[in-house]
């Protein structure tokens, strides 16, 4: 037996006792690198442009995060004027932060966001227009008016607004008159009576991260106005007072 033959029948006897033999087991693979971190911490420091929105439900930029308003801090835009457009970035998500923790603490983390949630959450967070809470008592339910008839348009036409509301809503029916005299095309939807439609407005309240615990909610091309505000309404719509 040459000797090669003789070293691998001593490692066979070596490796094999009481009857179980073993292979070698290979070397373990080096530990994988942890992923890169998706947070975006942004410092007081840094030159950006700050997107807000007003009591009027308008969106204006300011270049100090000092000149936004209080009341308006909690959700804003940052945009930073140095960098590049990335062409590989989608255009419909937007970097936003609590201004008011990045003034306190010198520094926030930022996220992304779609624009129609960015656009919904900072108007939720002015107070609501005229509108009625959802839960508890309310009192007999008036009878549903018919709506209105619209100058919309060709047969067909998509609703520009959808108006989710219900039949004792005071604010509901005003804002339906509103859109009526500015023949804006409407959807009118009552969430008490039609189940679909709760769910829908449901559905589009938690995707957009805000609260439908009141009457009326307009969906103005995809983004949602909490209660009946005239002039955040015309704002919405393109057509400021």
């Amino acid at each position: 037996m040459s000797r090669p033959v003789r070293l691998l029948g001593v490692l066979l006897v070596l490796s094999c006792q009481e009857g179980v033999c073993r292979r070698s087991r290979p070397p373990a693979p080096p530990p994988t690198a942890p992923a890169a971190s998706s947070k975006v911490v942004v410092g007081a420091n840094r030159a950006l442009l700050y997107t807000y929105v007003d009591d009027k439900g308008s969106f204006a930029t300011a270049d100090k995060a000092e000149d936004v308003p209080p009341g308006s801090r909690r959700l804003v835009r940052v945009v930073d004027p140095q960098k590049p457009p990335d062409d590989r970035q989608d255009a419909t998500k937007v970097l936003v932060l609590d201004l008011a923790e990045l003034l306190a603490a010198g520094q926030a983390e930022a996220r992304l966001m779609s624009r129609e949630a960015f656009e919904t959450g900072a108007l939720a967070q002015l107070p609501p227009g005229a509108s009625s809470l959802l839960a508890g008592p309310h009192g007999p339910a008036l009878p549903e008016e018919p709506p209105p008839t619209l100058d919309a348009g060709p047969a067909g036409m998509t609703p520009v607004v959808i108006l989710y509301g219900t039949p004792w809503c005071g604010a509901c029916k005003e804002a339906k008159k509103y859109l009526a005299a500015r023949r804006i095309p409407y959807a009118y939807k009552n969430v008490e009576s039609d189940a679909a439609a709760a769910r829908e407005l449901q559905a589009k309240a938690a995707r957009l991260g805000i609260s439908a615990d009141r009457v009326p909610i307009l969906d103005v091309r995809g983004r949602l106005l909490v209660g009946f505000d005239r002039a955040r309404l015309e704002a919405m719509l393109g057509n400021p007072t």
